[in-house]
């Protein structure tokens, strides 16, 4: 998918930095709400100490008496407002930690979307759409339920420990030592559980997206797997990936139920010895600590010990996070190799005249479709392109409109080469109507008006006129508001096809191309269209590819590409004539001996 960034939780806090004031007020909240969290056992201890006489002297001082019974009321009156104060922090942290979660999951996927739909097109061929989808959509939502809990907890650890470690050394620092030897075994046992499931994490995530892409895949496929009866196979297929993927995730699961029993064991003897030697220096009673000193430090070294229990926990979400962090910065680092210009040429409005010059061209694997390309095409003409499979037809298109560069020679536009025009300028000025039609999930009408919000309704009737399409239309029951299902499944291919031809009418570009555009439609039906877009490309300069040369018989002028060059150009009429490559496709095609 991309690279992958060092340091992915730290570029996760980097990109909080918008966030910094409520991100820094939560963090307090959260600081707060433990510090009184921590409370009850000192609470506990000082009643303790309290009714036996034993009460310390800032109690007395604050209370203003040393009476046992009304230090226990004003003990009680303060563990009230302790809880309440306590309660407030956690509903502040809840809340600001959730609402700062959103926030950042919707800024991560945006950007991430963003930088997407900026890469060039030889990207999006080259990845898994399903490991695109996992990357917007679960790595993102792995962050928002780090950010939401997992953070939080991380911040509260580090303040339980700070806390109680200053009040048990403040209470008994021998005591202390003792009940904290398990600690260090904790932390190394924990850091080396991060080491060995880390990687099983990244593995995870990568098992997650080949999951989600043969799914996609699959479902998006459907109507051929029902119609080579290949269910099987397929169900044969996920289940190969969804095991590949619980095995990763069983994994770390294993790891996981192994090292909390152990951790508790640890916690269990500190905890022991602190109760052992506690309860000797009581019985004692040589004054090493009280009674009420030593069921605070119990409670203290049992709130210290137990939770860092979820350490493992803790680094589980964490670890889950930062891989998941790690997919998505490898998708916002990566760099698009279609970029505009440092200078780029401004152009409102071209007048169509195009150049291939010299062009060449080879999509990465050295096997070259376009060997030196040569060709004009004056404003307002129209060229018609026929050709073998493979011989570089509609590549051509695609480097005109930038989905690729060139590897060599140059094409322009109006006297620019199109490097050097802004991508918005270069496109906005080309209509497109591909042999694949790709309908969006929405209304016929939203589907011809796709790029031009601005539309109106008699512009767009206009153009389904054209395109042959609106007849159809009007004997639909809900017309223009007729929704087209998912990529356009509820119409036929040539519907589709025409529709295309009615979005590419209505944006009104000066160049228009036409790639196999009449290929999904009848006889009658192409003849019309081609009427229709006579008088549409009058005044622009239309590009038209077709395998069925009918449909360029009447065009200015045809190029015939044969091994990425132009083989022949002429006249339909002056083709024939000649008897070369496009006679041969002629007489194939007509039947012709």
């Amino acid at each position: 998918m991309s690279t992958s960034p060092d340091r992915p939780m730290r570029r996760l806090l980097t990109f909080l930095r918008p966030y910094r004031r409520p991100f820094v007020w939560t963090s307090v909240a959260s600081i707060v709400n433990k510090v009184f969290d921590l409370m009850p056992p000192l609470l506990v201890g000082w009643v303790i100490d309290a009714v036996r006489g034993e009460a310390p002297g800032w109690m007395r001082w604050v209370a203003r008496t040393d009476d046992a019974w009304s230090l226990a009321i004003f003990l009680s009156v303060l563990t009230v407002v302790i809880f309440a104060i306590e309660s407030f922090f956690e509903w502040l942290l809840d809340l600001g930690f959730k609402r700062l979660a959103q926030r950042v999951q919707h800024d991560l996927r945006v950007h991430a979307y963003d930088h997407l739909q900026h890469r060039e097109m030889s990207f999006f061929e080259s990845q898994r759409t399903g490991d695109t989808l996992a990357i917007l959509s679960d790595d993102v939502n792995q962050l928002e339920r780090f950010l939401n809990t997992g953070f939080n907890e991380i911040l509260q650890l580090v303040v339980l420990f700070i806390f109680s470690s200053i009040v048990l050394f403040a209470t008994s620092w021998q005591l202390a030592l003792v009940g904290m030897i398990p600690i260090p075994l904790i932390f190394w046992g924990s850091r080396y559980y991060q080491k060995l499931v880390g990687p099983r994490y990244g593995k995870m995530r990568d098992e997650a997206g080949l999951l989600g892409s043969r799914i996609e895949n699959n479902l998006g496929g459907i109507g051929v797997i029902k119609s080579f009866t290949a269910e099987d196979f397929e169900q044969a297929r996920v289940s190969e990936n969804s095991e590949a993927y619980r095995n990763a995730n069983f994994f770390a699961i294993k790891i996981s139920a192994l090292y909390v029993p152990l951790i508790r064991m640890l916690v269990a003897l500190g905890f022991g010895g602190t109760l052992l030697l506690g309860s000797y220096w009581v019985l004692q009673g040589k004054g090493i600590i009280t009674v009420g000193e030593l069921v605070l430090f119990s409670m203290m070294i049992q709130r210290l010990l137990w939770p860092i229990t979820r350490l493992g926990a803790t680094f589980d979400s964490f670890e889950r996070a930062k891989a998941s962090a790690r997919r998505i910065f490898g998708v916002l680092d990566s760099v698009p190799t279609i970029l505009d210009a440092a200078r780029p040429v401004a152009l409102d409005r071209a007048n169509g005249n195009l150049r291939f010059a010299d062009v060449r061209f080879d999509y990465g694997n050295e096997v070259p479709v376009l060997q030196g390309l040569d060709f004009e095409v004056a404003a307002g003409e129209t060229i018609g392109i026929a050709g073998t499979t493979g011989s570089g037809k509609s590549t051509l298109i695609k480097l005109l409109l930038r989905f690729y560069d060139v590897n060599g020679g140059t094409i322009f536009l109006d006297g620019h080469d199109v490097r050097e025009l802004r991508l918005e300028d270069l496109r906005r000025n080309i209509a497109l109507v591909s042999q694949d039609v790709y309908l969006f999930h929405g209304t016929i009408g939203e589907n011809i008006a796709y790029g031009m919000p601005g539309a109106n309704e008699e512009s767009i009737v206009a153009a389904a006129q054209a395109a042959q399409l609106h007849d159809y239309v009007m004997r639909l029951p809900e017309g223009y508001e007729t929704m087209v299902g998912e990529r356009g499944i509820k119409l036929s291919g040539g519907q589709r096809q025409r529709l295309s031809i009615a979005r590419a009418i209505l944006k009104d570009a000066p160049i228009l191309i036409l790639d196999e555009a009449t290929s999904s439609v009848d006889t009658e039906t192409e003849r019309a269209i081609q009427e229709n877009l006579e008088r549409f490309a009058r005044g622009r300069t239309a590009l038209v590819i077709a395998h069925r040369l009918s449909t360029i018989r009447q065009a200015n002028r045809i190029l015939v590409i044969d091994q990425g060059r132009v083989a022949e150009q002429g006249t339909h009429d002056a083709l024939l004539a000649r008897g070369g490559i496009y006679a041969d496709l002629w007489r194939v095609q007509t039947g012709e001996s």
